[in-house]
C-alpha cells in the first residue's frame, strides 16, 4: 500500500469515476492513502463517493463534474489539477454504442471518439509531461479484451479500445526512461452494479474489485495487463487464429450481452 502511494502521489486523478470500475479505482487508491480527482458527468454520485472516501480515508477529494465529450475539458480540469501534484491518471471512462455502425447517430459515434480516444489523449499529454519533468508517475488506459478483435455492432467501440492499447503500449516505452509506468488494462466481462450480462457471459465475467486489485499490482512491472485465466486465453487465441474467426468468435460470446445493455 505505502509503495503505490510513495510511487504514483500524492494525487490521483480518475475518470469515469461515479460509478462501476472508475468508483472502483477511487476506492482502492483512495485505501492506499492516496487524494483524489474524481471526474464524470454526474455531479451528485461524485459527491457522495468524495465525501464516503474523504470519511472512510481521511483523503482529500476534488470533484470534476464534466462531460468529457466536451471541446474545452481542459480549460475546465486546469482550474482543478493545476495547483495538484497528479502522479497517477486511471483513464477510465468510455462507453459504447450498440448496432450496426451505419444505423447509429452519427453525432454519438463521434462522442464515442471524443470520450474514448480524444479524452484519454489529451489528459494524458498533459499530466505525462509534467510526470516526465518529475520523473515519476503512472498511466492506466482502460482498453478491453475487444481491443484485439473486430467486433460486429460494436465497431467503434472495438476501436476505441484498440487505439487505447496501442497508445499505452507506445507511450510505455517512451516514457520508461523517465521514470514513468504507462499500461493498458484489458479486461472481459465485468461485474458492476450497473452491468447487464447474460447467463452465459456472466459465468466468464470477474467482479470489478478484483479487476481493480489485478491492475494496481501490475502497474509498473508490465505493459498490458489481462486479469483473469478466460481472459487471457481468448487474448492469446486471437494470435493463433484468423482475423476473421476471431471477430466471428467474439461476435458469438459477445452478441447476448449487447441484445441486453449494449455495454460490459
Amino acid at each position: 500500500m505505502a509503495e503505490l502511494l510513495a510511487k504514483y502521489g500524492p494525487w490521483a486523478m480518475v475518470t469515469g469515476a461515479s460509478s462501476g470500475m472508475g468508483a472502483e479505482f477511487a476506492r482502492q487508491l483512495a485505501a492506499r492513502g492516496l487524494n483524489l480527482v474524481l471526474t464524470a458527468r454526474r455531479e451528485e454520485l461524485l459527491i457522495r463517493l468524495s465525501d464516503e472516501l474523504s470519511s472512510q480515508h481521511g483523503v482529500e477529494t476534488r470533484v470534476a463534474a464534466l462531460d468529457l465529450s466536451r471541446d474545452d475539458i481542459l480549460g475546465e480540469l486546469e482550474r482543478v489539477i493545476d495547483p495538484l501534484e497528479i502522479g497517477l491518471l486511471i483513464n477510465n471512462a468510455g462507453f459504447t454504442n450498440d448496432g450496426d455502425l451505419l444505423d447509429n447517430d452519427l453525432d454519438a459515434e463521434i462522442r464515442l471518439l471524443h470520450v474514448n480516444c480524444r479524452a484519454p489523449l489529451m489528459l494524458s499529454h498533459v499530466l505525462g509531461a509534467r510526470m516526465r519533468e518529475r520523473r515519476r508517475g503512472g498511466m492506466i488506459f482502460l482498453a478491453s479484451t475487444v481491443a484485439f478483435a473486430a467486433v460486429s455492432q460494436w465497431a467503434n467501440y472495438s476501436a476505441s479500445k484498440a487505439y487505447a492499447l496501442v497508445l499505452a503500449e507506445s507511450l510505455a516505452k517512451e516514457l520508461r526512461p523517465h521514470g514513468v509506468d504507462v499500461m493498458a488494462l484489458c479486461p472481459g466481462f465485468t461485474r458492476t452494479e450497473f452491468a447487464k450480462l447474460a447467463p452465459v457471459n456472466n459465468a466468464m465475467a470477474m467482479d470489478a474489485d478484483k479487476v481493480v486489485a489485478f491492475a494496481l499490482s501490475k502497474l509498473g512491472r508490465t505493459t498490458v495487463a489481462i486479469p483473469g485465466f478466460f481472459n487471457k486465453f481468448a487474448v492469446a487465441s486471437t494470435r493463433l487464429q484468423p482475423r476473421a474467426l476471431n471477430s466471428f468468435v467474439y461476435k458469438k460470446i459477445i452478441g447476448p450481452t449487447q441484445r441486453l445493455s449494449g455495454a460490459v
